[in-house]
């Protein structure tokens, strides 16, 4: 047996085998490595930690240790947070002013969502059946939420509210908005003028207003052209406010995902006798919708939270019942509490987009 310089013994016919220095593994290693580097980063970890120190220790201490949780506590007399105005007004920040009595109704509506949003991030089930799935889905929380039928309760949609509301604005508008965008995109690159002309008309107007003007347009103005004894549901409206306001962002996107294609995939369609739509849809289409998806994703992430603007035409969303519920006297003065959970709820709901994006993104990379 031979010795190294450093040590190490080596056998005639094995191979060297070096031991790594203790401080370059485990977690002593990860932290020299990646907080203690050098002189500015240790300096850097040192300020970001103190501050994190002397930050998050009150906020733990305010949020969960000092808190008062217990519906009927006294929330004057703590020293810390006031759960106290969540587990006392879930009902109505969450559900709006749906009858209490029957609020199984909008559970398992938002349950059955949720559901099918969870298995149609997984794309081999991207099939027909999924698609009919949704469908018989859409009727079954119809039924469930409007009722009159099958011996349900009927409920009117003025009582729906909370996150009921936010989550069928934001849900069925963007599913909606998506599709019309890349229809606006292909409008836009089309060579017929009248099209190409109603597209541009279209997309550049709409980006040129805020989404609050769409939305008063459809409470205040758009009633006065109907005729007289029809009206259109508050929330149908807004519905479409947003459909149309978020297509024309989506348009924009998938354009410059249209325009960042090579010629040669148009050349090699015609090589082999592709007609224009066969060409769209099975060859440009799939590249291009790839390539947007990160700038795709973060406008539907911006529309999802743009959904609270509904409050100021009157509209009961997950904004809304909280501002009512802290209208109350006796919740007055803990907004801080009301306003922290419903920013969780975003949260979680714009990280889901946001995670499911990078799947969908690392499923799709081809390498090219």
């Amino acid at each position: 047996m031979e010795q190294d310089l450093m040590g190490t013994e080596t056998g005639k016919k094995g191979k060297e085998t070096v031991k790594p220095p203790i401080a370059s593994v485990g977690v002593l290693g990860w932290m020299k490595q990646n907080l203690f580097s050098s002189p500015l980063n240790t300096a850097l970890t040192l300020v970001i930690g103190s501050g994190l120190w002397f930050t998050m220790i009150p906020f733990i201490k305010w949020a969960f240790l000092d808190a008062c949780w217990h519906p009927d506590a006294n929330c004057r007399e703590a020293t810390g947070a006031c759960w106290s105005i969540i587990t006392s007004n879930y009902k109505i920040i969450l559900f709006g002013f749906y009858p209490q009595h029957i609020l199984w109704r909008p559970v398992s509506a938002i349950a059955l969502l949720i559901s099918l949003l969870f298995i149609s991030r997984n794309r081999k089930y991207w099939n027909a059946y999924l698609g009919y799935a949704w469908i018989i889905s859409l009727f079954v929380m119809g039924i469930l939420l409007r009722g009159g039928i099958f011996g349900l309760e009927h409920v009117e949609i003025e009582t729906w509210g909370g996150l009921i509301l936010t989550l069928l604005l934001s849900v069925f508008g963007l599913t909606a908005a998506y599709p019309l965008g890349v229809i606006l995109a292909l409008g836009r690159q089309s060579k017929m003028p009248v099209i190409k002309t109603f597209s541009v008309f279209y997309i550049e107007l709409i980006r040129g207003v805020p989404l609050i003007s769409l939305l008063f347009m459809s409470s205040v103005v758009f009633p006065l052209f109907l005729p007289e004894g029809v009206t259109i549901n508050g929330i149908l409206r807004a519905q479409v406010a947003i459909i149309i306001f978020t297509a024309a962002y989506i348009a924009e996107v998938v354009r410059g995902g249209l325009q960042g294609m090579n010629k040669g995939q148009f050349e090699a369609a015609d090589s082999i006798g592709l007609n224009y739509s066969q060409t769209m849809r099975l060859i440009i289409l799939p590249q291009a919708l790839k390539i947007v998806i990160p700038p795709s994703v973060s406008i539907l992430i911006s529309a999802f939270k743009d959904t609270s603007l509904v409050v100021i035409i009157g509209l009961y969303d997950l904004l809304k019942t909280t501002q009512t519920t802290l209208s109350e006297p006796k919740w007055m003065g803990f907004s801080a509490e009301a306003y922290l959970f419903i920013a969780l709820i975003y949260f979680l709901c714009c990280f889901f987009m946001s995670n499911y994006s990078r799947k969908l993104e690392r499923e799709l990379d081809t390498g090219l």
